[in-house]
């Protein structure tokens, strides 16, 4: 299992929001791509971005800070927000993206992402963004009536390469990840699982590392970084003792 720092994009900054709130935002570098450059060094093995605007617009706006990310690290890079059609889909992995995470274009058009996966395999990842049980849509504004786990049956004979499963309620809280939501989904599906959302220091790195017997094969992690109350270089040194008793 790895942990994969998170960069989020908001008018080509790196920012966090709390509850996927746009208007509660901390600003935590002008220069995304040395925030980058910083988890490469300090150990990162994929990096995870996510461009707000994009989310919230329905297309592309940070191409260009993607674009000096890319160049900046020589890790994989997964990549969601804003990517509702194949033509944007392409023109990422073409840029240099490794995975790009389809979300909302899941929910209104399920046969894309089934084409996408045929045209790209191993290079789609289904992001489940959840509140109180639910999947959130366009920017996590609309809330849907469909479970995570139903949510992602839907796409398991697809072949997507991962599922990036977020509790929405604790994404840039720091109050600790969703467990038992996470393992019910993981337990549910052959599809990798992805968690993210309230990582708050090493003790969760340890209580995510147990799901890993159920599929799940990394964690985001954020605002534990910025607040500097969690180390990377730490958390990743945990995960590798760990790969080693196993």
């Amino acid at each position: 299992m790895i942990v994969i720092p998170a960069i989020d994009l908001k008018n080509g900054r790196c920012v966090r929001l709390k509850q996927g709130r746009m208007s509660d935002e901390t600003i935590y570098s002008e220069f995304p791509e040395e925030m980058a450059l910083r988890w490469h060094r300090e150990g990162a093995e994929r990096i995870h971005i996510v461009d707000l605007d994009g989310a919230v617009e329905g297309r592309p706006v940070n191409g260009k800070i993607i674009g000096k990310i890319v160049d900046a690290v020589p890790v994989p890079i997964e990549l969601g927000g804003g990517i509702r059609d194949m033509d944007t889909i392409k023109s990422y992995l073409d840029l240099g993206i490794s995975q790009v995470i389809l979300g909302t274009i899941a929910y209104r058009d399920p046969e894309l992402v089934i084409d996408a996966c045929t045209r790209f395999p191993g290079r789609i990842i289904l992001g489940i963004d959840a509140s109180k049980g639910r999947v959130a849509v366009e920017g996590w504004v609309k809330k849907t009536d469909i479970t995570p786990v139903d949510m992602a049956k839907r796409f398991e004979a697809a072949g997507v390469w991962a599922i990036i499963y977020t509790d929405i309620q604790r994404d840039g809280m720091i109050s600790g990840p969703n467990i038992e939501a996470t393992r019910e989904l993981a337990e549910a599906i052959t599809t990798p699982v992805i968690a993210s959302g309230g990582i708050s220091g090493t003790d969760d790195i340890r209580n995510l590392l147990a799901l890993e017997k159920c599929g799940v094969i990394g964690m985001i992690t954020g605002k534990a970084l910025y607040e500097g109350a969690m180390d990377l270089s730490e958390a990743v040194k945990i995960t590798k003792l760990q790969e080693n008793l196993t």
